[in-house]
């Protein structure tokens, strides 16, 4: 016990000569959930809170509100609030580059905006952490801070798995995400006996099964009773300190609205807001879900 307290006490120590933890909160819920469970683990946090698109139940924790254009603003509050370590997360739709209103900080790096600007979210969210580490950030992942939310290894749902069919299609399913990987285009697909059905690209997950539903009741797809799985995984080689695949409850509802089956996610490689009610709304609602082996990447990584 008394090493126990030890280790406790030394890991508090390391946590406050670190500082707070920064977070960059987009929507969704997800950043109220790191929010907390950093807190619950002894970590004070900060959070910048990005205008028009947080939930305003963030503001239960130190934070500042920011535009999306005021990258002078996020340094300066960052470095007034002692943060070293920074979290991204949370969903936002790529806005025109001409409708942000930039501060001052964005005269000296106009080239490298531009840059990193042109290409998919994952290049783009590339481009922020490098320019977080340049100024002397240290950019961590959701799940380093909250391994409590990273889907786990196995059936979560266990009065409904997936049958052979279905096996069949999430393997296909992973198959085509690995494939697309190079062209940095979605995370998830719903796939149905070896077809795919819709392939998620900047409307995001939620979108994308809305369009699966409209095209069920407009029969624009001939599916018949439930069918087809969302598969959801990482970009092959995608940093996962930024923009970490994530579902939650509504993802659950918008697949049964679109008569799906189950959900396939990466185990360890994607994230959960409220696990637990995403599973009890799966189960709830008759899909299954479930959390697959990664596939080794290739040259080992």
């Amino acid at each position: 016990m008394a090493a126990q307290m030890d280790a406790a006490n030394a890991a508090s120590e390391a946590d406050h000569e670190r500082g707070p933890l920064g977070l960059i909160a987009a929507g969704g819920r997800l950043p109220l959930d790191v929010a907390k469970a950093a807190r619950s683990g002894g970590r004070r946090v900060f959070v910048l809170a990005v205008k028009g698109h947080a939930d305003p139940a963030i503001e239960a924790f130190p934070h500042a509100w920011v535009g999306i254009g005021q990258i002078g603003r996020c340094l300066s509050l960052l470095r007034a609030n002692s943060v070293k370590d920074v979290v991204l997360i949370g969903g936002i739709q790529k806005p025109h580059l001409l409708s942000i209103r930039f501060d001052w900080a964005v005269l000296g790096i106009v080239p490298r905006l531009l840059r990193t600007w042109r290409g998919g979210d994952d290049h783009l969210l590339s481009g922020v952490l490098d320019y977080l580490e340049d100024k002397g950030f240290n950019p961590v992942g959701a799940h380093q801070v909250a391994p409590e939310l990273v889907a786990p290894l196995g059936l979560l749902t266990p009065s409904r798995g997936p049958n052979t069919g279905e096996k069949a299609d999430i393997a296909f399913g992973r198959k085509c995400l690995t494939a697309l990987s190079p062209f940095d285009v979605g995370q998830a697909l719903v796939v149905h006996d070896r077809r795919v059905l819709a392939i998620e690209a900047a409307e995001g997950t939620d979108r994308m099964l809305k369009r699966i539903a409209g095209l069920r009741k407009a029969k624009a797809l001939a599916l018949k009773g439930i069918a087809g799985v969302l598969v959801k995984t990482p970009k092959a080689g995608q940093d996962l300190r930024a923009d970490m695949p994530a579902i939650g409850p509504d993802t659950v509802e918008h697949a049964k609205t679109a008569g799906l089956a189950g959900i396939a996610v990466e185990a360890g490689r994607v994230l959960m807001a409220d696990p637990q009610a995403v599973v009890a709304a799966a189960e709830k609602a008759g899909l299954f879900l479930v959390g697959v082996a990664a596939e080794p990447e290739e040259g080992g990584r």
